[in-house]
């Protein structure tokens, strides 16, 4: 076992013990030649954890990083790694992005008929299993499988470039989710900001993935996370 993972445990503790809601910024909105300056200077912000955009170009039109670059970012952060698989054969790579020190990793139902196997060997490597679903995607395609996750990511926008508009129809779908399983993560991705993320949080919403809004609203990092904090602080 390698110290990235020895430390995996340590990471889900602390981010189980954040509470909720937890604003995760997206990593895809940031600098990435500065990435250890990026990701130091996120958890001295108060970020809890951060998100993983991980494209393949076929699933969606555009194509990110993978597990070698991560593997290099976790040397540099005990931050929680959010990792969204966004990629068309995601069990081909599933055991790369946990050696690379990944925290949760999340696959999308659309590509998996049938998700079991694969969310189960994720959870018995000490990793947090999750599923996504698109937005015109149907909530009763995850409903089988909800004690098979320890998450749900409900994607607000059409899943492959940053800065598209929220679309607030989703939110029936955290709320379906959270009355079955009120104990589970729900996450939510795309046009999150203080008034879209007050909509979310009061649907159901534990975890809200952020990325225009932290690295591209015209304020720091730290004074875009205090402001949606605030935003839903009379849900919290």
């Amino acid at each position: 076992m390698t110290a990235i993972q020895s430390d995996r445990p340590t990471r889900l503790k602390a981010l189980k013990a954040a509470g909720s809601p937890i604003f995760a910024p997206s990593l895809l909105a940031c600098d990435f030649a500065r990435m250890a300056d990026v990701l130091r200077g996120l958890k001295e912000d108060g970020a809890k954890a951060v998100h993983l955009d991980v494209m393949d170009g076929h699933f969606v039109p555009n194509f990110t990083y993978g597990a070698p670059l991560i593997a290099d970012w976790r040397k540099t952060t005990d931050l929680p790694f959010d990792t969204h698989l966004m990629m068309d054969n995601p069990g081909r790579y599933i055991d790369d992005f946990i050696g690379a020190g990944c925290d949760t990793l999340i696959v999308h139902i659309e590509v998996l008929p049938d998700p079991r196997e694969l969310l189960r060997h994720i959870r018995s490597c000490g990793v947090e299993a999750g599923l996504s679903l698109n937005p015109g995607t149907p909530v009763e395609s995850v409903l089988p499988y909800l004690d098979d996750v320890d998450c749900i990511l409900v994607m607000s926008v059409q899943p492959g470039f940053g800065g598209q508009s929220f679309q607030p129809s989703v939110l029936d779908k955290v709320r379906q989710i959270k009355a079955l399983r009120p104990d589970l993560r729900l996450c939510i991705d795309g046009g999150i900001k203080s008034s879209t993320a007050r909509d979310a949080v009061a649907a159901g919403c534990d975890l809200l993935v952020a990325g225009s809004a932290v690295f591209q609203s015209g304020v720091s990092p730290r004074e875009a996370l205090a402001s949606l904090a605030a935003s839903v602080a009379s849900h919290s």
